[in-house]
């Protein structure tokens, strides 16, 4: 609206007389025509002022030569300058060069500081060529205007120069703009005024009998919604159904769902039953929409007992029929809850639960949706269960879905816990979608009581699907260094045939304990996997010998090497390295010859000269002296240590 008044304002500084009467006229004029010819090659035009003369054929082409040169330039102002000539003169330059001109002052650039007053020039030269000859416009042209108008949210322009249009009989086929007079109309809300459009279009259509200005059924939707869900007429939108009959554009589910808002926001029950009638024979897959609108509809006169019995009778048909949507659940709820009526609400919970096919989805059930939208509009879902309980009645699973998803969002774990509690108690069974959800989001928190409250929980249903949740826990456990919680999970769970404990399991616990320094612990976790028959690998033994070194406990490797020794355990490169290393540094030579050994039977390359280097770097921490007088065993291991990585006795 701004940019039209604006093109008013400016009239006096843009334009000659004769554009200025030319736009006068446009305002002035009734919306509909009266004429009844095809596109006038004579037509109405202002007579153009005494003192303005004809141009002679030379300054004619004077001029069509200058305003070329300006727009390969790109002088707008200066082509403009020169059409106003033309204006003045009460003549046009020729048609393409016409064409080129507006096409140019339409053109759309994102940024473009200049954009409004181009399209002000682009409205006025286009209007004036329509009123003074129209059938030198382009098809093209005209729609390159109304894409730029419409990206600049120019909507009242647009209107005025169809509304300039239709009067001067200038018939551009609907297909090509119709579209973008709706778009326009509904993004500036105010679909009404497209209204008048779509009438005037089927007048030209019926009347001149041009198949071409018919309104397809996209625009007849737009009229029927301006009629029923801004105007609220019935008349007019009966006028728009008759309207489409006469020119056989076949209505579909919205069109019928909007007669069904209007006729429910009115209280017309009747018209209601004949307008469900009626759609039998057209073959509707679902009635989903109609029924969606007839909510609305009843919401808005404030009708809740028409609102449940539509979701009821909804039930009662196929499944797609009930599957509505959140915006119409959050309708529904935000009138139950304005007219303080939660009992009412909760009835139809319970009453359609009553109604549904036991294959119904939970998310997909008529409890989920209105406790969602409770939760959505900042209503307390919880009071909705309170008072489900207080009637003694059941909505199924999906009541409870939405509320746990709000405490996962916001952290609550350990009333989701709760609920998940008393959920069960009640007899009720979770889906293990929600479960997931659920302990991700207790682990997350590092809420790890709720999240093995929620797993004990979960293995005490029928769900067979325990692996992903026994993976979170056991992850976020072992990330956050809290190994005494996973040896005693993994002790619960390892008898369940649905978890699958594996000796990795056992590995990620010994090595959380060797980590953090705790090797009394890893060394009691590792007896404990030996009991329960979990075999130990080359990653346990691994973790443990590191956690010795990193603790100084070279003793405790001799120890393990034994054990090793005894399961006839295989040895590879990387756990040679790591007996040898940690034996070599504790000063246990006797032994590192046996794994030397035990490498040169099996083949495994050892590198002598790392080890050299490793004697020779703690050698004055093994008090050699006091050896070679002690124990002169030890003296001979070592001899032979020092043999084997090239150093003199």
């Amino acid at each position: 609206m701004d940019l039209i008044c604006s093109f008013t304002k400016q009239r006096q500084s843009l334009l000659p007389r004769m554009l200025r009467k030319t736009l006068t006229s446009i305002s002035q004029r009734p919306f509909s025509s009266s004429t009844s010819s095809a596109i006038s090659p004579k037509p109405i035009t202002p007579s153009p002022p005494k003192t303005l003369k004809t141009l002679t054929q030379l300054q004619k082409s004077s001029f069509e030569s200058t305003l070329r040169h300006s727009l390969t330039a790109h002088d707008t102002d200066q082509a403009w300058k020169v059409f106003r000539s033309f204006a003045a003169a009460s003549s046009l330059p020729d048609k393409p060069l016409l064409n080129s001109l507006i096409t140019h002052l339409s053109s759309f650039h994102a940024g473009d500081s200049s954009l409004r007053h181009r399209l002000k020039r682009a409205f006025v030269s286009a209007a004036y060529v329509i009123e003074k000859d129209p059938i030198l416009l382009e098809f093209e042209t005209l729609i390159t205007l109304m894409e730029s108008m419409r990206l600049a949210k120019a909507a009242a322009p647009a209107l005025a120069l169809v509304k300039c249009m239709f009067k001067n009989r200038y018939f551009v086929p609907f297909d090509l703009w119709g579209h973008l007079i709706v778009d326009m109309c509904r993004e500036n809300g105010g679909l009404a005024a497209f209204f008048k459009v779509f009438r005037e279009s089927c007048r030209v259509a019926i009347d001149e009998k041009l198949e071409f200005m018919k309104p397809d059924l996209v625009a007849s939707n737009a009229a029927l919604e301006a009629c029923c869900r801004q105007m609220e007429s019935i008349a007019d939108a009966e006028n728009v159904i008759e309207s489409m009959a006469v020119l056989g554009v076949k209505p579909d589910e919205s069109s019928f769902g909007f007669l069904a808002y209007l006729y429910a926001r009115k209280g017309l029950r009747e018209k209601v039953s004949e307008l469900e009638d009626s759609m039998d024979g057209f073959g509707f897959a679902s009635r989903r929409i109609v029924y969606s609108n007839m909510i609305s509809g009843y919401v808005k006169m404030g009708d809740l007992d028409s609102v449940s019995d539509v979701i009821l009778h909804s039930l009662k048909g196929s499944g797609e029929d009930s599957s509505f949507g959140e915006e119409t659940y959050c309708e529904l709820v935000k009138g139950f809850i304005e007219s303080k009526r939660v009992k009412s609400l909760v009835t139809l919970i319970i009453e359609a639960h009553k109604l549904e096919s036991l294959s119904t989805e939970s998310d997909k059930s008529v409890g989920f949706g209105i406790v969602n939208a409770c939760v959505k509009l900042g209503f307390s879902g919880k009071s909705i269960l309170d008072e489900m309980n207080a009637q003694g009645g059941y909505g199924g699973i999906g009541v409870y879905v939405p509320i746990l998803n709000a405490y996962c969002k916001e952290n609550r774990t350990a009333e989701a816990t709760q609920l998940v509690t008393e959920i069960s108690n009640s007899g009720v069974q979770l889906d293990v979608e929600t479960y997931k959800a659920l302990i991700e989001a207790s682990m997350t928190k590092q809420d790890y009581l709720s999240a093995l409250t929620l797993f004990r929980d979960m293995r005490e249903t029928e769900i067979s699907d325990l692996k992903g949740s026994y993976l979170t826990i056991m992850t976020g456990l072992l990330e956050n260094q809290r190994p005494e919680l996973m040896a005693a999970f993994v002790e619960e769970v390892e008898e369940d045939p649905r978890v699958e404990v594996k000796s990795h399991d056992w590995n990620s616990i010994i090595h959380a304990f060797c980590k953090s320094g705790r090797m009394e612990d890893g060394k009691r976790t590792f007896r404990r996997m030996a009991f329960l028959q979990y075999e130990p690998n080359h990653q346990t033994y691994l973790s443990l010998i590191n956690g010795y070194v990193s603790c100084e406990k070279y003793f405790e490797v001799v120890v393990l090497w034994k054990v090793f020794k005894d399961k006839k355990a295989k040895l590879d490169h990387a756990l040679a390295d790591a007996f040898l290393n940690a034996l070599v540094k504790g000063g246990f030579f006797g032994t590192a010859m046996q794994v030397i050994e035990k490498c040169q039977e099996m083949k495994i390359f050892v590198d002598r000269w790392r080890y050299k280097a490793t004697f020779m770097e703690t050698q004055k921490n093994l008090r050699l002296p006091k050896l070679r007088k002690k124990k002169m065993k030890k003296i001979e291991f070592l001899n032979a240590f020092k043999n084997w990585v090239g150093l003199t006795t």
